[in-house]
């Protein structure tokens, strides 16, 4: 059976796939996570228990650490999940994105390269690294287009730009040592235990307690939305089925304005939890995120054609099981809105 380590894995992506691996594929997880706010051992309740999982508090940027744990466990895989991801946090405190981020991926890939260089020729051969990533690397779209894997990094934010660096490093790692990597690069992710902090989660919970709707600006700008356990998928299917050294983008082909992604979270409260008023008479204009991209949007056509991959979930069918999940699991994330995060305002760069 793989064994996969999976660093981040406590995390909202992270912790997806760490329930489709342990859970429905039962294959093989050490699920590595630093626990910083947003890692939470919550999200690992469903397979916390099961045998072919451990859970491992440790930090990418603690080299030895890593070392010992790749001899320890002798995984055949890792998929590097583990950064800091909110770009509002980023244009507050970049230190800590340049820190996890690009020194936490290079120590991750020399830890790597090390316990690599010493397997045997046919478990080399096998070994993967998968490196997961963002859209928002290649920058912002006009009215038109879409990101495609050879379109020019031209990244806008602290957030972005530190994945860009990290993406490079991947690369060179491979091109340089041969270290065999593939690498993704997602679209905006939604679903279940997401930290609120993000604005489907956010608008869900301040709805849901008759706060008001934060939307930054004018509301129109366009995201490419990509429903969490699809993006698992995605990227289990490319670390076992990609080719070595190649990039693959993953979106859910579902672009919506933040207007329109706050309008049907307010129409699915509305139906759903109906004791609070309309509401889209919450919706609230706030001031613009500094250099806020105007629109990203994915060509997926390289992972569909080569890999068979699609998104199964449409915005509408995905954000109807998002808003249902918040209400059936109120004591996941009352205990971050009670501790962590009250849902304040970030990223104003004041």
């Amino acid at each position: 059976m793989i064994k996969v380590l999976v660093t981040g894995g406590a995390g909202f992506i992270g912790s997806a796939v760490v329930r489709l691996l342990a859970g429905e594929l039962d294959v093989q997880v050490v699920t590595v996570d630093a626990l910083t706010y947003a890692g939470n051992l919550a999200s690992l309740v469903p397979v916390a228990d099961r045998p072919n999982h451990r859970f491992v508090q440790a930090d990418i940027r603690d080299g030895k650490r890593i070392a010992d744990l790749f001899e320890a466990e002798q995984p055949d895989a890792v998929m590097h999940l583990a950064a800091e991801s909110h770009v509002d946090r980023s244009i507050d405190g970049p230190a800590a994105f340049i820190d996890t981020n690009i020194v936490g991926t290079y120590t991750l890939l020399e830890a790597t390269r090390a316990y690599w260089s010493r397997l045997s020729l046919a478990r080399k051969e096998t070994f993967r690294f998968h490196h997961v990533s963002t859209d928002e690397v290649y920058g912002s779209l006009g009215p038109k287009g879409l990101f495609s894997e050879t379109t020019p990094y031209q990244p806008n934010s602290p957030y972005s730009a530190s994945k860009a660096a990290s993406d490079h490093l991947v690369r060179a790692w491979w091109h340089t040592y041969g270290l065999p990597v593939v690498t993704t690069n997602c679209s905006n992710n939604y679903g279940p235990y997401h930290f609120p902090e993000k604005l489907i989660p956010l608008i869900i919970l301040n709805g849901l307690e008759g706060r008001p709707l934060p939307v930054y600006g004018t509301g129109e700008n366009v995201r490419d939305w990509l429903y969490v356990e699809d993006h698992a998928r995605a990227l289990w299917t490319v670390l076992t089925k990609g080719h070595l050294g190649e990039m693959y983008n993953i979106g859910g082909e579902a672009e919506r304005t933040n207007m329109d992604v706050v309008r049907a979270i307010c129409d699915l409260l509305d139906e759903l939890s109906p004791e609070v008023q309309l509401r889209q008479e919450l919706i609230t204009f706030v001031a613009d995120r500094p250099g806020h991209d105007a629109r990203y949007a994915m060509d997926i056509n390289k992972i569909s054609t080569e890999l068979g991959w699609q998104p199964a979930e449409t915005f509408e069918s995905g954000l109807r099981k998002t808003v249902q999940w918040y209400l059936e699991n109120r004591s996941w994330w009352e205990d971050i809105r009670a501790g962590r995060y009250q849902g304040q305002r970030l990223g104003l760069a004041t």
